[in-house]
């Protein structure tokens, strides 16, 4: 621009968003305790190895480029797989870490975290780095919407530029990104629109606060000039000392090189630092918040997680008793739940947040219209008080109670699954065709569900 002058025309990303041409998107910021405060050793912690961890005070620029904590890294894939298991565990992911191998050590957490669908394909996760062949070979499969798999992408740099991400519904940042360019770019891989899909936004999940560049005007506006040299200085600005970035030219990988290390003496070291691995580092989220595209303004409204939910809801269901006609007259409440996680409403999170076991129903009168919850077992138990189950046979009335400590145990959703017959302990009573056979036939006994169903919301 120094050379050309000022652009022609610009088209900007809102324009896009706007038009309808790229997809909007919503961030969740998620603070994790060590990032916010830092970590320093106790007197004493050594690392993996058996050395002592040197005593000073570690940061985010730290965490995982000098200092890996593993509890960190299996905090980020929790998250990660919270937030996939309450939208769709099968939407393509790209998680970008701070280089291969806490990618790799990324792609361990993530599959440790989903051991049953790792177990069914081991491509669910990989890492896709330039290092790897076996991930390179199949990157063209994660971006061809037609492929399940793979599902989720673990990378450092080989992903932020030229990749046809057309369905990625999450990206995932956990690296320390300062450039606005690289932001861009990463914010491009899922910015593509497809319909056919269902792909109409994406999320961004943010544990590094890099969407903080979001609030640069820059973002939305003219290219950024990184660096501008003078008459009188170096082509390339010079380094801080710290930490030199070379380019594989045949991956496009960016390969840190640290400078040399120095030990306790104070004595140089040959070759790059050495990376510390620590263990047995308590780590928790102290923040979680929504942030979510404003088409007025073109700017993204944080709120807390709470808030969002209320705002969210009370949208669509204007008054308690609106909510209740639906829920009510819904033939299933998973339809319900569904629509409102395709809204951004986390029931995983909420439920954290709240520190019961509230099923979504009840997390929604609670949060949103402020009303008294009942857990999960407290529903099970008034429906066992009110022995509604005597006018089923004996075997019929065990199933039934059955089906009720399910739902204590993990919700409404297993009820209203078209498997429930096949798991434990449901299974135990017999084929599902026995089962059924119990309640006099499948109509029956799709009655006896609704029936049983809408004795659990009736208020206590």
């Amino acid at each position: 621009m120094d050379y050309f002058g000022n652009p022609i025309y610009t088209y900007s990303l809102k324009q896009g968003i706007d038009d309808g041409f790229l997809a909007p998107y919503k961030v969740i910021k998620v603070t994790l305790d060590r990032d916010a405060e830092g970590w320093r050793p106790e007197e004493g912690k050594r690392d993996t190895t058996g050395l002592l961890v040197e005593d000073r005070m570690y940061n985010t620029k730290d965490f995982d480029r000098n200092l890996v904590i593993k509890e960190r890294t299996e905090r980020v894939a929790k998250k990660v797989s919270e937030f996939l298991r309450a939208t769709n565990r099968m939407d393509k992911t790209i998680i970008f870490c701070v280089d291969i191998d806490h990618a790799e050590r990324m792609r361990e957490a993530i599959a440790n975290e989903n051991r049953d669908l790792y177990a069914q394909n081991t491509k669910y996760v990989m890492k896709i780095t330039g290092d790897d062949e076996l991930g390179k070979n199949e990157l063209d499969n994660f971006t061809n919407p037609e492929e399940p798999y793979p599902v989720i992408a673990t990378t450092s740099k080989l992903m932020t530029t030229g990749v046809d991400a057309q369905t990625c519904k999450l990206i995932v940042l956990d690296s320390n990104i300062a450039s606005m360019t690289e932001f861009k770019q990463i914010i491009g891989r899922g910015t593509r629109i497809r319909e056919d899909f269902g792909k109409l936004f994406f999320t961004i999940m943010d544990f590094r606060n890099v969407t903080a560049l979001f609030a640069d005007p820059d973002f939305d506006g003219d290219p950024v000039q990184i660096y501008a040299p003078g008459s009188d200085d170096p082509v390339m600005p010079e380094d801080d000392g710290n930490e030199e970035i070379i380019v594989d030219n045949e991956t496009g990988e960016e390969i840190l090189i640290d400078p040399p290390g120095v030990e306790g003496g104070g004595n140089i070291v040959d070759g790059p630092a050495r990376k510390v691995y620590v263990n047995n580092v308590e780590v928790v989220v102290v923040n979680e918040r929504v942030q979510y595209y404003d088409h007025g303004t073109g700017r993204l409204i944080t709120e807390r997680l709470t808030d969002y939910t209320k705002k969210t809801v009370q949208q669509q269901y204007h008054s308690l008793d609106e909510f209740l006609t639906r829920w009510t007259n819904a033939g299933k409440k998973t339809a319900i739940i569904e629509e409102l996680e395709e809204q951004g409403i986390f029931f995983e999170n909420l439920q954290e947040q709240v520190g019961k076991n509230l099923d979504p129903f009840d997390l929604i009168c609670h949060i949103v219209f402020e009303q008294p919850p009942l857990t999960r077992k407290e529903r099970a138990d008034n429906v066992k008080k009110r022995n509604y189950f005597t006018k089923y046979s004996e075997q019929a009335a065990r199933v039934l109670n059955a089906l009720l400590d399910k739902y204590a145990d993990e919700g409404i959703e297993n009820i209203e699954s078209n498997k429930i017959l096949s798991l434990q302990p449901i299974s135990e009573f017999g084929t599902p065709a026995e089962i059924v056979g119990f309640f006099g036939g499948v109509d029956q006994f799709k009655k006896a569900i609704q029936e049983l169903e809408d004795k659990l919301y009736i208020a206590a």
